[in-house]
């Protein structure tokens, strides 16, 4: 008994994330939910592209006009 004691304090929050993960693939795939979150991660993924370009307007300006150069 000691043993599995020891083990459930060491590992019992994986298998409560192991049961919220299948529990939340399972609401993802059938609710279509994955597209409500692909949304939110292109938005996410857009917003820290701007402010790279905001800080960064010499280098993007440049990298931009070599790109379209070598085109």
């Amino acid at each position: 008994m000691n043993d599995f004691t020891t083990f459930w304090n060491k590992y019992g929050g994986a298998f409560f994330g192991l049961i919220i993960g299948i529990f939340l693939a399972i609401l993802i795939v059938f609710t279509n939910f994955y597209k409500i979150i692909l949304a939110i991660a292109i938005v996410i993924v857009c917003i820290w592209l701007g402010g790279y370009v905001q800080r960064n307007k010499e280098a993007v300006k440049e990298k931009t006009k070599n790109f379209i150069d070598k085109l």
